[in-house]
């Protein structure tokens, strides 16, 4: 059953959305050559905890740190650890939280120094997709509309779009339905109301899509060993543009979804 939330349950979703906006946020200006993921994982523990809320990812299903770091060819799920990272590098960090109850979910990817032009790219067309996809999600429309369009995007450029992960819906439990792909036929798939909450995360790999789990149970890479960038945010449906509830402040539509390239 797909939830649809009341105004009271909107808020408290998007004070946790913003709060997780902030701690991710305060992780961004340590991304550097010879910090370690670890150091960002207590950073980000630190400042949800203060702030009252629980990291989410924590313990969930037996996952041993509170945010996922992945970096270079590993898409997801990435586990932290004291190696430092090098210059020339990407690094995803994906993490959520608990507020009152509510969840949130948000990732993003950034380079590591100075990164080659087409690492560059990748990070923008990856982002673009997430704001293409989810610029179709509003009510009448489909779950299949958000996955071609997301695809379609990341495939003018030569990229593969990683397809046995995808985004979900979320609320008072981090996974909860509807699935969420990152590819699919436009006017298929459920139908989209105002009211339902959702993650949308492209994962967005220089070469192909086909991906395999490390020892650890944890960590998902790249079989072809390509690079991969990964973009989400958790939305609102409603019956116009979403909102954002992991991005405070106004949105520029126009200029975050301009195709032009």
């Amino acid at each position: 059953m797909i939830a649809i939330r009341n105004e009271r349950q909107i808020e408290k979703m998007r004070r946790a959305g913003h709060l997780l906006h902030r701690a991710l946020n305060s992780l961004r200006p340590m991304i550097a050559a010879g910090v370690t993921t670890m150091e960002l994982d207590r950073a980000f523990e630190k400042m949800v905890r203060d702030a009252g809320a629980i990291p989410s990812f924590k313990d969930y299903n037996g996952f041993p740190a509170n945010i996922c770091a992945s970096p270079d060819d590993q898409v997801v799920h990435g586990i932290p650890n004291d190696e430092p990272l090098k210059s020339g590098s990407i690094l995803s960090v994906d993490a959520g939280l608990i507020l009152n109850g509510w969840h949130a979910d948000a990732a993003f990817t950034t380079p590591v120094g100075a990164v080659r032009d087409d690492i560059l790219k990748l990070i923008e067309v990856t982002e673009k997709c997430f704001w293409l996809g989810a610029k179709e999600a509003r009510e009448g429309n489909r779950i299949g509309d958000i996955g071609h369009t997301v695809s379609s995007y990341a495939e003018r450029f030569g990229f593969g779009v990683i397809r046995d992960l995808c985004g979900h819906g979320i609320g008072q439990k981090m996974h909860e339905p509807p699935d969420v792909p990152n590819f699919g036929n436009r006017g298929t798939g459920l139908r989209l109301k105002r009211g339902m909450t959702m993650a949308v995360e492209p994962m967005i790999a220089q070469g192909d899509w086909p991906v395999f789990r490390e020892d650890d149970g944890w960590t998902v890479i790249t079989r072809d060993r390509g690079w991969c960038a990964h973009y989400e945010h958790t939305i609102l449906v409603t019956d116009n543009l979403p909102e954002i509830l992991t991005l405070p402040g106004k949105i520029d539509w126009e200029a975050l979804t301009d195709e032009e390239e």
